[in-house]
């Protein structure tokens, strides 16, 4: 039996996975284990190592509200940019770094990491991306079961919206968000099943466990999954968008879809090669990609489908006061994703060192 911990009300949880980078020749700087010595104790589980030594997350606490939410994120960024300056170090917050060499990076010293870097080998070396995950709170677990299925027909909009990926180890990948491509390469990464029931994904994560294949939920990588242990729904499928108003537009958005979602009939299943090929036109294509409705199978384009989400989720959003942050998203139509607007100033400067100082001066600007 795996107990889920139901959360009474749609609460929010934000996971934001950022890269550390020097100061001055702005390549990846190996030292999150040297940070977190220095991290606060009132900080102490808002601000952990990850895979790499590059890399760091930082977490909320559980947050009623999406203005909980922001006082949360720009705290603890505050207090993680003072213990940053002393090691002429800031943060970035495109999915993939542009210029750094994947190899080049050094594995936390954390016995999961390296047991996973173990069995991953080249792939794991590769793997020096950033993710924003988003936890919305379920009140049971077959409610947390239906959201997870019908929110697998939205990822690609919520990955269309968020790219910020394009560059990888000095070259334009082609494609607007190609750590979506990296993180597929892991094993149990993804888009998930269909799944009936609680005791399905009970079932299934016992004979996983079982079989020795993965160490606990944790290990599930799915785009998408219930989360027991918080008593959520946790959305994994979005790149981290270049700056705070976009991050916290995005957040809205979800906790507006799980909560229209939680009110809905079940999804029925939809052929998952329908879900993936949507999926890679959002990480290829971003907004000028093309979306085929599940249902039928109609072909529309991103945009018009993120338009139709925008009208599903309205009535949510507007009785959870969410309605002013679609202004941002609706902005993101005209300025570009995270991947069109790195693009843009690429083009004018064919400096990516150039590029990643723009990008930080304007996080907190639009």
């Amino acid at each position: 039996m795996i107990k889920f911990n139901s959360s009474p009300k749609p609460t929010i949880g934000v996971e934001i996975e950022l890269q550390l980078v020097n100061k001055n020749n702005l390549n990846l700087n190996n030292i999150s284990s040297k940070i977190l010595t220095n991290v606060n104790k009132e900080f102490s589980d808002n601000i952990k190592c990850e895979l790499i030594e590059s890399m760091i997350e930082i977490n909320t606490n559980i947050c009623s509200n999406i203005e909980e939410v922001e006082k949360d994120i720009r705290k603890t960024l505050n207090h993680l940019d003072e213990i940053l300056k002393n090691y002429e170090t800031e943060i970035n917050c495109t999915s993939l770094h542009p210029f750094a060499i994947g190899k080049n990076q050094i594995i936390t010293d954390n016995l999961r990491y390296k047991r996973i870097m173990k069995d991953l080998q080249m792939v794991g070396k590769r793997f020096i991306s950033q993710g924003l995950h988003v936890h919305i709170g379920i009140d049971n677990p077959e409610v947390a079961i239906k959201v997870n299925n019908a929110l697998r027909v939205y990822l690609p909009l919520l990955l269309s919206l968020s790219t910020s990926s394009p560059f990888f180890e000095d070259e334009d990948t082609g494609l607007h968000s190609y750590r979506t491509k990296l993180f597929e390469a892991l094993p149990l990464a993804g888009m998930p099943d269909y799944l009936n029931n609680w005791n399905h994904f009970e079932n299934l994560t016992e004979h996983l466990e079982g079989a020795g294949i993965i160490n606990s939920v944790k290990d599930l990588w799915w785009d998408v999954r219930p989360h027991p242990g918080f008593g959520t729904v946790e959305i994994r499928v979005c790149d981290v968008p270049i700056n705070f108003k976009e991050i916290i537009a995005l957040v809205a958005l979800i906790q507006a879809l799980v909560v229209t979602l939680i009110k809905s009939d079940p999804y029925q299943d939809t052929h998952i090669q329908i879900l993936q090929s949507n999926k890679w036109q959002a990480a290829r294509y971003g907004l000028e990609g093309v979306f085929v409705d599940p249902k039928t199978f109609k072909k529309l384009s991103m945009r018009k489908a993120i338009e139709n989400l925008f009208i599903l989720v309205e009535p949510a959003a507007v009785s959870l006061g969410l309605k002013k942050h679609f202004n941002t998203l609706e902005e993101i139509f005209y300025t570009g994703t995270g991947s069109e607007k790195q693009r843009k100033i690429y083009a004018r400067s064919n400096n990516f060192k150039h590029m990643l100082k723009t990008l930080k001066e304007q996080f907190y600007i639009r």
